[in-house]
């Protein structure tokens, strides 16, 4: 009996002995990720940074309260008429964290530590920046220093940090890592869908972002505003169409592969052989909008939009018509048809090239700083009308029919007002902006905020939430009520009620 027990037991510790002989590489499983690759990170951060609800964000939010866009519904009108919609105003932050700043951030993470590897730190560390300089600017105090550490440092309620913040710690990134990039060493190449990895490039597009964001500040502090711009254009900015930050797109054979700008409204609106009579949302382009297009005889109006015919759009300027804003009045099938839309062979194109900072932008921000007196190399009128050249010129990337070669007509009809107001001035620098950066919703509806211009009539819908004001900021998600209450009941306090009337930090 007693050598049988010991028998057992010299089986049972062989046995043991066999289970844990390679035991943590049998218990491996070959096809797991242990570590990030940084390259596919960083072109997944740039695909999801851009492609964060769209439709929901940039149309029926920013671009129904800024008047590019109108509809005659009601549910889906919350921008045209500013309703209370927490799908909508929720969707933007609830997917920034967990998509394109958690991927760029596990970038920097990855590379920090790799002196061969500094210039793809920096340059994730520059779009770090623009992914958080929108978020803040939709709905101010947002989490910041804590986002993204869930993984790291297991930090599942990220405090709010407050925008002024935010705002300095963005232009201080911008500022390092345009210094730290160093052209002889090497980059992303093609995982970087915007540059192609090219330094000089990246360069020139965080000072062109740290021109924006120092513009940002001209009514919360202009002193320090004018500290940053001089800065950003000392550093070099983007001046020639060549530098401009493009995001290239194809047609498939994934809906990420198709611009965001095009897909997502196309997809819930504007849908394939509606040809202008049914669509979804009852979308449509303001009247406000194309009736400036017209009186002005922009020539940007057949790049922007089109009325049905049958099964083509007309692009000429003088079928289009906008739809007004703030009605729920319905037209009509064959009424709709006959309302512009957005040129489904240009804007609203599947691979359509996304313009996410350009010449455009740049000179007309220098072209204010010239008019404060900040910049004196140049004159707002020559930087206005390079402004405008090179909008006509950047329409070019639809295709070379698309161009625009001579601004002669369009200056001579809408010179720049040289013995105008600081106001009237600083109103046609800011209208371009406007009409220029069309489908950039979120920038246009960031800088109106800023500069007041150019001044739009709101609508009062019975039932709006604003008094008949024009929204000043997104409202939290409801979620984070629920979730993470202590820290969002700080920047409540510290910022103002979570209402779309409070304005955010340099809207003050």
């Amino acid at each position: 009996m007693k050598k049988t027990i010991i028998y057992i037991a010299g089986v049972l510790l062989l046995s043991m002995s066999a289970c844990t002989k390679d035991f943590e590489e049998i218990n491996t499983n070959p096809n797991a990720v242990t570590k990030g690759n940084a390259n596919y990170l960083f072109s997944q951060s740039q695909l999801d940074g851009l492609n964060n609800n769209y439709f929901l964000t940039s149309i029926l939010e920013c671009g129904g309260m800024l008047q590019h866009y109108a509809t005659y519904k009601e549910a889906s009108g919350v921008g045209d008429k500013y309703l209370n919609n927490e799908v909508y105003y929720s969707a933007f932050f609830n997917q920034a964290y967990p998509a394109g700043i958690n991927e760029v951030s596990i970038v920097t993470n990855l590379l920090k530590y790799s002196p061969t590897d500094s210039n793809k730190l920096n340059i994730a560390r520059i779009w770090r920046a623009y992914m958080f300089h929108r978020i803040t600017d939709l709905y101010g105090d947002v989490p910041y220093s804590d986002a993204a550490k869930g993984g790291t440092d297991l930090v599942f309620l990220p405090k709010y940090d407050s925008q002024e913040l935010i705002y300095k710690d963005l232009l201080k990134e911008l500022d390092e890592a345009a210094l730290a990039l160093d052209a002889s060493k090497p980059s992303f190449g093609k995982a970087d869908l915007i540059y192609d990895g090219d330094v000089n490039k990246w360069k020139k597009f965080s000072y062109s972002l740290m021109l924006r964001l120092g513009m940002r500040l001209t009514k919360v502090d202009p002193a320090l505003s004018k500290i940053w711009v001089n800065k950003a254009i000392a550093g070099g900015v983007i001046i020639n169409g060549s530098d401009n930050a493009i995001m290239k797109y194809t047609d498939g054979p994934n809906d990420y592969n198709r611009n965001p700008t095009a897909f997502s409204p196309r997809r819930d609106d504007f849908t394939q052989g509606s040809y202008g009579k049914k669509n979804v949302e009852g979308g449509k382009l303001s009247k406000t909008f194309i009736d400036l297009l017209k009186a002005t005889a922009d020539p940007r109006i057949s790049v922007y939009s089109g009325v049905w015919v049958g099964t083509q759009q007309n692009t000429s300027s003088d079928i289009q018509k906008g739809f007004p804003n703030g009605t729920n009045i319905a037209p009509s099938a064959t009424e709709q048809a006959t309302y512009s839309e957005p040129n489904q062979s240009t804007v609203f194109k599947y691979d359509a090239p996304l313009i996410i900072l350009s010449n455009t932008e740049t000179n007309l921000y220098m072209a204010e700083a010239a008019l404060r007196g900040w910049y004196t190399a140049e004159t707002d009128k020559s930087l206005y009308e390079k402004a405008i050249k090179a909008s006509f010129t950047n329409a070019g990337i639809y295709g070379s029919a698309y161009t625009i070669n001579d601004t002669t007509p369009y200056l001579t009809a809408n010179p720049f007002m040289t013995t105008g107001t600081f106001d009237q001035k600083m109103n046609q620098i800011h209208t371009q902006i406007w009409i220029a950066l069309f489908v950039d919703e979120q920038e246009v509806y960031a800088n109106w905020r800023r500069t007041g211009y150019p001044v739009l009539t709101p609508v009062n819908f019975p039932g709006n939430v604003t008094n008949g004001t024009i929204p000043r900021r997104f409202k939290y998600p409801t979620s984070e009520y629920s979730v993470n209450s202590t820290n969002l009941a700080e920047a409540t306090k510290r910022q103002g009620a979570d209402t779309f009337t409070t304005k955010v930090w340099w809207d003050k």
